[in-house]
């Protein structure tokens, strides 16, 4: 099945949910690693809603993505306690060293950088994840070492 099949195939199951438009959205970005456009117009006909409305959505959350994110996915928490303990310099750091900016790819495809709001580590601030795998009390330099090892694992 192509991805607009598969994305019409999680929308129909979350049509008649009350509030399903997120759960199908949620889905599709499990599914597909991110909300193609061209299946807006499927998701608005699913829900009897407007492709605006739609895209509106997937445009607000900034956890959705219009187009897939490079195969390291590289998440700096923003939440207050990291904040706190310098994760704004971090998410500078991190925008230098992969080369992009946050909600960005860098121009190989291979990294994605997002900002999160809260990865659970508050007491053990900043923290990142990479690829699901969470670290904590990041510096730069070991943001460095983390990194590198996983773009040579990848």
């Amino acid at each position: 099945m192509n991805n607009l099949g598969i994305a019409a195939s999680i929308a129909a199951e979350h049509k008649d949910t009350p509030g399903g438009l997120l759960p199908a959205l949620h889905g599709i970005q499990d599914a597909l690693g991110h909300v193609p456009p061209d299946a807006v117009p499927l998701i608005a006909e699913q829900f009897n809603l407007s492709r605006a409305e739609v895209h509106g959505v997937v445009s607000y959350y900034h956890h959705f993505r219009s187009a897939p994110a490079g195969r390291l996915l590289v998440q700096v928490c923003r939440a207050e306690a990291c904040k706190a303990m310098g994760a704004d310099a971090l998410l500078a750091h991190a925008e230098q060293r992969l080369g992009c900016g946050a909600h960005g790819t860098s121009a190989d495809g291979q990294c994605a950088l997002e900002p999160v709001f809260c990865l659970g580590l508050c007491a053990s601030s900043p923290a990142i994840a990479v690829n699901g795998e969470v670290h904590a009390r990041v510096t730069p330099a070991l943001f460095d070492d983390i990194a590198r090892e996983a773009r040579s694992a990848s």
